[in-house]
């Protein structure tokens, strides 16, 4: 029997922040603050950009069965048009979804219907838009039985994504906290469900979206999806209990506790990279004549970088670049990987890093 719950518009009717709710959102606070202070200190923040995005976008495109490794991924992404794999080509274009919706943002400082279409193409690399077509249905894992059925009307699609819109960009519909509105986006987005596909990943990407738009983060670095993946069958569960029970509560702190330990986890990465980071100037600095900030920030923009990199960001010929890299493949800040008839150099420290990352 399919769910007989109808979705409203926003805002909300009433409080949905309970006394434990305030309790705790100052920590998520807190650990947001503290991860925007350390991304803001790293000054290419392309490098930051670049890493955690590639992480963000393996994370959430994993929630959606999407599996690839990172190996695979930072070799695909120096290398686009040879990429074999199905699923770190998804992956990829998470990353440049993610990139354009926050390029779009910065440029127009709000987030429009269109904005999400342009994000949804991008991950999927089709104009569909918005549903058109009834049919679409979201089942239980166990036995597929129906559990919630979106809207069926694309008329009415529209109208809803507009009211969202609307309450994305106009702070003063309702008094809620940052973090309590952007679950609320988010759960209204995925009930929505405005896509044929898609929509998780394009809804995860709203949520650092939203939170830079609300100035509690610079840049899209805040990558939700591995909380989401270690705590899979809450993140549904949760959203199933509004819509049966209309409590909020279950959910609002899911979130929270999804801002704090992702927040907290991302603030040490970042930590640990500008260390590594300091680390290496310093040696590489005392050796080489040939050391530069635009060397330095290359081999962490890029944990696979390739000669052609340097050629191009550090404006030197193709001889000279693959004199830079050989030489610190031979003094050991580099390892050299041979796939198929290209080079790749790679700062197996920083990979290390990212690879460890708890997921």
């Amino acid at each position: 029997m399919r769910n007989s719950w109808v979705l409203g518009e926003l805002p909300l009717s009433f409080d949905i922040e309970t006394r434990e709710i305030l309790k705790k959102l100052p920590l998520a606070h807190a650990a947001l603050a503290e991860l925007k202070g350390i991304g803001e200190s790293i000054p290419d923040q392309n490098i930051l950009i670049n890493t955690l995005a590639i992480q963000e976008a393996k994370d959430s495109s994993e929630v959606e069965n999407i599996i690839t490794t990172h190996d695979e991924l930072f070799a695909a992404e120096v290398n686009k048009e040879k990429s074999s794999s199905p699923a770190s080509k998804e992956v990829l274009n998470y990353v440049s979804a993610m990139k354009r919706g926050f390029g779009l943002i910065s440029e127009q400082g709000f987030i429009s219907s269109r904005t999400i279409l342009q994000i949804q193409s991008e991950l999927e690399k089709n104009s569909a838009g918005f549903r058109k077509v009834p049919g679409t249905v979201l089942r239980s894992n166990q036995g597929g039985k129906v559990i919630y059925e979106p809207p069926q009307n694309g008329a009415k699609i529209i109208s809803l994504m507009s009211n969202l819109e609307k309450y994305i960009n106009d702070f003063d519909r309702d008094d809620f906290d940052v973090i309590t509105k952007m679950a609320i986006i988010h759960f209204q987005f995925e009930s929505i469900h405005p896509f044929y596909d898609g929509n998780g990943r394009t809804g995860r990407i709203l949520n650092i979206l939203y939170l830079i738009l609300q100035k509690q983060q610079s840049l899209p670095i805040l990558y939700l999806s591995k909380y989401v993946i270690q705590n899979k069958s809450e993140y549904y569960k949760y959203l199933q209990i509004i819509r049966d029970e209309n409590n909020w509560e279950p959910w609002i702190q899911y979130i929270i506790n999804a801002v704090i330990e992702t927040a907290n986890d991302t603030t040490k990465l970042i930590k640990n990279i500008k260390s590594l980071m300091n680390e290496m100037k310093v040696e590489m600095r005392s050796r080489y004549k040939f050391y530069s900030h635009d060397l330095i920030n290359n081999i962490f923009r890029h944990p696979y970088t390739k000669v052609e990199f340097l050629v191009e960001e550090l404006s030197v010929s193709k001889n000279t670049a693959m004199s830079y890299l050989n030489k610190l493949v031979q003094d050991g800040f580099l390892h050299k990987e041979k796939k198929g008839y290209s080079n790749f150099y790679v700062n197996t420290k920083l990979y290390k890093l990212l690879e460890n990352t708890k997921s």
